[in-house]
């Protein structure tokens, strides 16, 4: 009999992974990961990964008749994902937690978790799907079948020795089967809300968070007009992203948009929303999943943000083993720190960190 952990995070998602797994004929073993304790970011229960969702995973373990145990893991967490995602606001960019989360956490953590208890698979949650590609030999990520839920994206790390060993049974369901399934089986968290923040700052306010959580202040500077014209001053680099308009406290005579942050300067310059317009990225810290490194330049559709439809590009790996993008149309607000997935149809191709965007200003 295979055997699988499971990763329930007390959200309605996980728990009906379990189920489908479970309903298969494996023997399965809940597991919740504690990523940090409430207080130490100061926050309430009112988030993922918190003692609720704990109990809210074990209620449900408990339920379907399987063991359950909660595995520790936060000082990783504060490593590979708080701090991390501290240290590149810093630097002037705009990270996606989520995506280090399931690369060095939910796959490096579990991963080897499961492999030290001598079982077969992890599974979660998350909507996408693996197939095996016999003709090929490779393991191949693709979207889920519900568009609106589809989390190929932030999985763009994985390996191949991780597809091989991960089952994601909710990549071929809608979301209101998922919701359907769990009130049949009178899940206690059968009509839970989706978590929809980044779970240690729930409440939105990243600079706020990464002030109390370090200690430092972030001196202002000058909002400068593109023209070179100071418009104002500014209440810290780390409070603005590509791409903003509100929340600048500027009284200007046209709509001015963040279109760069001038770290060297202290400033933030302020231009037009045409002026966020690009055609090309790099992008380091590539993983290729379908195929192998090409050594073409390849077609494909590209997104540079989780909820962005992918667009029309090329993709050309350069001889340092970084990945040009250019789109075929220009694309608003490129953000380096972000994440470019490349896809084929469904099929997750690669995908790589953006360092560097190209704007005419």
């Amino acid at each position: 009999m295979k055997k699988a952990l499971i990763a329930m995070s007390g959200g309605v998602d996980s728990s009906v992974a379990a189920y489908l797994i479970k309903e298969q004929g494996m023997e399965c073993i809940g597991a919740t990961m504690r990523l940090y304790s409430n207080e130490d970011i100061q926050i309430d229960s009112k988030t993922c990964c918190s003692l609720d969702d704990v109990l809210d995973a074990k209620a449900v373990a408990h339920k379907m008749g399987i063991n359950h145990y909660v595995f520790n893991f936060s000082d990783n967490f504060r490593s590979e994902v708080i701090e991390r995602f501290i240290s590149e606001y810093e630097a002037g960019l705009t990270p996606n937690p989520c995506i280090d989360c399931n690369r060095y956490i939910k796959w490096q953590k579990m991963f080897t978790r499961m492999k030290e208890l001598e079982l077969d698979y992890v599974v979660t949650g998350h909507y996408a799907r693996i197939e095996y590609d016999a003709e090929k030999n490779r393991y191949l990520l693709k979207k889920g079948v519900d568009e609106t839920k589809d989390q190929s994206y932030v999985l763009y790390n994985m390996t191949q020795e991780q597809l091989a060993h991960t089952l994601l049974p909710l990549g071929k369901l809608k979301k209101s089967e998922v919701r359907r399934i769990a009130e049949e089986q009178g899940f206690v968290n059968s009509k839970k809300k989706d978590s929809q923040d980044i779970c240690f700052v729930p409440n939105g306010d990243y600079a706020a968070f990464i002030e109390g959580y370090t200690g430092k202040t972030y001196p202002e500077g000058d909002f400068i007009r593109k023209d070179g014209k100071i418009l104002g001053k500014h209440k810290g680099l780390i409070r603005y992203t590509i791409g903003q308009r509100k929340g600048l406290g500027l009284a200007l005579d046209r709509p001015g948009y963040v279109c760069k942050k001038d770290m060297e300067h202290n400033a933030v310059i302020i231009g037009d929303n045409e002026d966020l317009f690009t055609r090309r990225l790099i992008a380091d810290d590539f993983n290729w999943i379908a195929i192998e490194i090409p050594s073409e330049p390849i077609k494909i559709k590209a997104k540079t943000r989780y909820k962005h439809r992918e667009q029309s590009a090329v993709a050309t790996r350069l001889p340092d083993g970084r990945v040009e993008v250019v789109f075929d149309e220009p694309q608003r607000a490129i953000t380096s720190g972000q994440a470019v997935v490349l896809y084929d149809g469904d099929t997750v191709v690669g995908g790589g960190k953006i360092t560097e965007t190209e704007y005419n200003i």
